[in-house]
């Protein structure tokens, strides 16, 4: 079963390391990760996807994850209403015949051709996991040159979420 869990960390070397050694410690395969700054100064959230089926052993990774030095909060927000995106940059052939042909598969999916070459295109989409996944698999047909795809970044949704904003004491 795919896992979210998000974490607060302060931004400080070596964080990320010692996060996906707890991961690799254990054998478990993060299967996205993405990490950026927060609204607040020095404070990263990392966004974490990972396979694992037992309830026991996600509890006793957050456990061990909120012992790190670093880390300021942990949560597992798999059960949640979340929303969750991802993005992927896509170079895709492309010669002037069938340039239309793909921009009218380009539109429903609401993506945006971000860049135009003699011999092919460069798309950018953004959505849930599984919308990219099925653009992908449109696109294929017509050649995939280059992928590139960030990992799942998620929030829960704002009814689950309390409205207080929190602010971290940095040491």
């Amino acid at each position: 079963m795919k896992r979210i869990i998000t974490l607060t960390v302060l931004n400080r070397p070596g964080v990320l390391n010692r996060i996906t050694n707890l991961f690799s410690k254990r054998n478990y395969n993060i299967e996205s990760i993405s990490v950026g700054e927060t609204e607040q100064e020095g404070v990263s959230r990392i966004t974490c996807v990972v396979n694992v089926d037992n309830d026991r052993i996600i509890e006793q990774i957050t456990k061990q994850l909120n012992k790190q030095i670093d880390v300021l909060k942990v949560a597992d927000i798999s059960d949640q209403a979340v929303v969750a995106r991802e993005l992927a940059l896509i170079k895709v052939q492309s010669t002037p015949q069938n340039r239309n042909e793909i921009y009218s598969l380009i539109e429903p999916f609401r993506a945006s051709v971000i860049d135009v070459g003699k011999d092919s295109l460069i798309i950018q989409i953004t959505g849930e996991s599984e919308k990219i996944e099925a653009f992908i698999e449109l696109i294929k047909p017509y050649g995939i040159k280059e992928l590139a795809r960030t990992g799942t970044t998620a929030f829960p949704r704002s009814s689950q979420r309390s409205t207080q904003k929190t602010n971290y004491s940095i040491v």
